[in-house]
């Protein structure tokens, strides 16, 4: 079996190559918010006000893919939104860690920062093991957990990559630097997806700090813990996800006994970008299952 992490590396590298692409260097601006915790500088973006929702992006990008597909499927008058950068990544830094159960720990502490009490956690990728060592550690912090496409310890039964639908003029708003990525990551290729990548994705991939990240990679392991999360969860996967497959995300329901599953046909590793309408349906429930009945 192939670590996870070195799976997505094969994404990855195609998006770190962006960093050499003059299309993209500086070109990026992104505001927000700061905060310090012990030696790291965390950057984040947040909307609305109401029960706080914490949402972490994957690997190489920044929180602006995942804000894309949130944004397009919460509702804004009743969720407070908070897309945090994870460190080493958009605009946050990695000072003093050397492993992901350190970025677990931090993501505690930058909740507590938040002052909201506990929060609704959603990750996609990467996003969502950190997510899960967040929720297993910190269980009063989390009231529901939501994993898109997780990536877990170690990846199996991967399917290959392909495509589900290639539209002719997919590639017309596209660079061609960016063409690559764009067919690793997705296998619904359409005008739309195609913009998608092109604003939210590719924009990340240039305020990477790759040394970082093979840093705290090179300590891949999350502890999970050994006990049943209790948190209202919803596990979501694409059936056709050749990054990290569907099977692991199966077998969660072991993990998670309150545990909504999903695995979605004619969908990727960019199931939130592919099937966007379907997600808002199982986000939306998840949200009712979780939501405080006091808020």
């Amino acid at each position: 079996m192939i670590p996870a992490w070195r799976r997505w590396g094969i994404l990855n590298r195609l998006f770190l190559a962006q960093l050499t692409s003059s299309a993209w260097i500086n070109t990026v601006s992104v505001c927000g918010m700061e905060c310090r915790i012990n030696e790291v500088l965390v950057h984040y973006v947040e909307h609305g006000g109401g029960v706080p929702l914490v949402a972490l992006h994957g690997a190489g990008v920044d929180h602006r893919e995942i804000e894309a597909a949130i944004e397009a499927i919460v509702p804004d008058t009743e969720y407070r939104r908070i897309y945090p950068d994870l460190p080493g990544m958009g605009l946050s830094t990695t000072g003093g860690l050397t492993c992901n159960d350190d970025v677990v720990t931090l993501l505690g502490d930058f909740i507590d920062h938040l002052g909201a009490g506990p929060v609704m956690l959603l990750g996609h990728s990467y996003g969502a093991y950190l997510a899960r060592g967040v929720a297993a550690r910190r269980p009063d912090a989390v009231l529901g957990l939501a994993l898109l496409c997780p990536v877990a310890e170690r990846s199996r039964n991967v399917p290959g990559h392909d495509v589900v639908r290639q539209d002719a003029d997919a590639y017309d708003e596209l660079e061609p630097a960016q063409r690559a990525g764009f067919e690793e990551y997705f296998v619904v290729r359409t005008p739309a997806t195609a913009r998608r990548y092109r604003d939210r994705v590719v924009p990340g991939t240039t305020l990477v700090n790759e040394a970082a990240l093979e840093r705290i990679f090179a300590g891949w392991t999350v502890d999970i813990g050994s006990s049943a999360c209790s948190a209202p969860t919803l596990v979501v996967a694409g059936r056709r996800d050749s990054v990290v497959g569907y099977a692991d995300a199966v077998e969660l329901l072991e993990r998670y006994p309150h545990a909504a599953l999903a695995v979605v046909e004619d969908a990727g590793h960019a199931v939130m970008h592919e099937r966007p309408e379907l997600l808002g349906v199982l986000v939306g429930d998840w949200l009712d299952r979780a939501r405080p009945e006091d808020k």
